[in-house]
């Protein structure tokens, strides 16, 4: 299962592109080249299929709880959300203004429609026979990637056929919240980002100190994610980059006794593997959400979850992670995600999320 971290966060059977940035579930395993011999070193008993995982209530006290916390990212000189309404985005990637679908604009715009035309690319849902996907480029062709920065940090932006960019810029709230938690721990923290996508949580954790393994089903995804390593000048970072669905590479690490300060898990809504196997987030999330607390080494700093495409409250999370972190003291603190437009200053909310601190 994977990120989709552009809708984060790629790889479904006999698709190149999942059409959502909340991925499919589990890629592949590895089939033993003709002649080998079937493995039998610990190493590899460990990848045996566990047993379902049995979830039974925590006992303890429940940590205190924060809410609603609405966390907002503002107009900036490298992302902008310039206008929204009747159904759609305009928004600033570095030197480009693009025009994608948003179902929660139901308002009307606030800019006219000649600034909506002034758009470099609209996502369209027409597939060209360029292979450039379902983008429309009104003035001229543009390649796959541009350059793009974040706080300082080197990416690419990326159009992809599944309309999304390769980043999610309201996460900045909890990039920022994860740094400060790096910097003031003043000791090695390690950092684990499931469904990681594009690795800009990963940049900047790695950037802030920590030793980061990120957690991508899509190899498409991971690819592009060493890519912006590189690009961002963080090459010598301390990065594991790992393709493979994030619940088995959890449950494995579990079993091996390892364990992390920061977990950051961004679960799709709906997934389904190459094997048939199928993530559904309120059957499964409650499971994932355990596993999350198990690997947690014994002095932890955060969990954050964030919860994408769903009908729900963030209610409905902050309660499943106040039970999970049961007598672990510490805050929930739960809400949604928002980007300011600046057009007319009204409040775009994008995702909901709950993340217990320390």
């Amino acid at each position: 299962m994977k990120s989709f971290r552009d809708k984060r966060r790629d790889s479904r059977p006999a698709r190149t592109e999942p059409p959502d940035r909340r991925e499919s579930i589990a890629p592949a395993r590895k089939q033993p080249k003709t002649g080998e011999r079937p493995a039998t070193r610990l190493a590899d008993r460990l990848e045996a299929e566990p047993s379902p995982r049995v979830l039974a209530r925590r006992e303890g006290v429940l940590p205190a709880e924060r809410l609603p916390l609405i966390l907002e990212v503002a107009p900036n000189a490298d992302y902008a959300l310039l206008d929204s309404g009747a159904g759609e985005k305009l928004e600033q990637y570095g030197p480009y203004r693009i025009v994608r679908p948003e179902g929660q604009a139901i308002w009307q715009p606030a800019l006219s429609a000649k600034e909506w035309q002034r758009a470099d690319a609209i996502f369209t849902g027409d597939t060209d026979e360029e292979g450039i996907g379902r983008w429309r480029f009104p003035k001229t062709p543009l390649g796959e990637t541009w350059p793009m920065k974040h706080d300082g940090i080197d990416y690419l932006g990326r159009f992809t056929s599944f309309r999304h960019v390769g980043v999610f810029p309201e996460q900045a709230s909890h990039w920022d919240h994860m740094a400060g938690l790096i910097a003031a721990a003043k000791r090695p923290v390690k950092v684990l980002n499931l469904f990681g996508y594009t690795g800009l949580a990963s940049l900047v954790a790695a950037r802030a100190g920590a030793e980061v393994t990120h957690v991508d089903a899509s190899k498409k995804a991971i690819g592009w994610a060493r890519e912006n390593q590189e690009m961002a000048g963080l090459g010598n970072n301390p990065i594991r980059w790992i393709v493979e669905d994030a619940v088995k590479f959890a449950e494995r690490e579990e079993r091996r006794g390892s364990r992390y300060d920061i977990v950051l898990f961004d679960p799709p809504a709906y997934g389904r593997g190459p094997k048939g196997e199928v993530w559904q987030l309120f059957e499964d999330l409650p499971g994932l959400t355990d596993l999350c607390r198990s690997i947690l080494t014994p002095k932890p700093l955060a969990v954050v979850l964030t919860a994408y495409s769903i009908r729900a409250s963030f209610f409905a999370i902050h309660a499943l992670m106040r039970d999970t972190f049961a007598g672990m003291g510490g805050t929930v603190e739960s809400g949604e995600l928002i980007i300011r437009e600046k057009s007319a200053g009204r409040a775009l909310s994008t995702s909901l999320f709950s993340r217990w601190v320390a």
